[in-house]
């Protein structure tokens, strides 16, 4: 963080030379001199792994903006979304109005996080972007996919009854990883890993590819897509500053100016810099919010298995006073062990 602030100062004294205006060559300028200007700092990392800073004076810019920023940045735009395609697969395909973009919007889900669906060259390729490592990717994206298929089927006025085949586009399934977890560059997750009997051989399988994205991992992939790697520098400053110990809104924010001073989604920024800032902030809501439901459900858990547990060793009492088995009672509230083996004597 030292180095950005210096870099900060730097490029403040420029300004005050050059005027307040961040001209277009400048920009392109300081993006070929970045290299090397992020840094991962892994003590700052593990200190803002699972922090979640209270923010206040926040006004939301728009409530329908549900949309994170992985999704925003390549919704918006068209070209970086064939170049991603490209990136993942080795095309050259230079139309990006063949793109025909197919998303369900909140369609499975309560919120749907970045998820990217399109058709192009006969596939029909099903994007998320995840911050969090989740195991059941295979089976949300089978819903995912066939609510998607449904959907097609119904616009080609097409019937399942028919003898006719219905031509599909082959699904392409990827997740883009980016959380704090350690995770290899590639893994592929698969339905069947799932499967209760895995010793018999199942009549379906759906893969999925996840690629870690955090910043400085899949370098080939990076270069391919210069919006995933600007994106993936974004995340890095924005978790470099949260680790100095700012407050949520201050530190997007500085991050924000960071990135446009260096070049770093800087034709996003500049011309959605509020939305961007909302969106953040949302997440960052939408995050608490979810974590505070998982906590909530764990600490209801905890009390209806201490009231279970003191119901069982009522229950056992009242049978050990009806025999007369007092001196069992009192070993009992004493031995654990033992009273386990009441339990079972009992069947309780």
């Amino acid at each position: 963080m030292k180095r950005m602030q210096k870099a900060q100062k730097e490029q403040k004294a420029l300004r005050s030379q050059e005027g307040s205006d961040f001209g277009r060559e400048a920009v392109l300028e300081r993006r070929r001199e970045r290299a090397g200007v992020l840094t991962r700092g892994a003590a700052g990392i593990r200190r803002f792994a699972g922090r979640y800073i209270k923010w206040t004076g926040y006004q939301k810019v728009r409530r329908s903006a549900k949309d994170r920023l992985f999704r925003f940045l390549f919704d918006k735009d068209r070209e970086a979304l064939l170049q991603l395609y490209n990136a993942l697969n080795g095309t050259d395909y230079r139309d990006a109005s063949a793109l025909q973009v197919v998303t369900i919007e909140s369609a499975v889900y309560v919120v749907m996080k970045n998820d990217l669906a399109f058709i192009l060259a006969g596939t029909l390729n099903l994007y998320e972007h995840q911050s969090t490592y989740n195991s059941n990717m295979p089976v949300r994206f089978l819903i995912y996919l066939a609510e998607e298929y449904q959907r097609l089927i119904e616009q080609a006025k097409s019937s399942l009854y028919g003898t006719k085949q219905i031509p599909l586009p082959t699904p392409q399934c990827v997740v883009f990883y980016n959380g704090e977890k350690q995770a290899p560059e590639e893994e592929v997750l698969r339905l069947s890993d799932a499967f209760i009997n895995r010793n018999r051989e199942a009549d379906v399988e759906l893969k999925v590819r996840m690629l870690n994205i955090n910043y400085g991992h899949n370098r080939e992939l990076m270069d391919r897509c210069h919006v995933l790697d600007e994106y993936a520098q974004f995340v890095e400053v924005s978790r470099q500053y949260m680790a100095d110990g700012l407050a949520v809104k201050e530190a997007l924010e500085q991050t924000i100016q960071y990135c446009m001073e260096h070049g770093i989604l800087y034709e996003i920024l500049r011309d959605y810099r509020a939305e961007v800032l909302g969106m953040l902030l949302e997440e960052f809501d939408v995050d608490k919010y979810e974590r505070t439901i998982r906590q909530e459900g764990m600490e209801e858990g905890i009390k209806q298995g201490q009231a279970l547990g003191v119901e069982r060793s009522n229950h056992l009492a009242r049978i050990l006073i009806e025999q007369n088995r007092v001196e069992d009672l009192k070993r009992a509230a004493f031995d654990p062990a033992y009273q386990k083996e009441l339990f079972r004597e009992f069947h309780l």
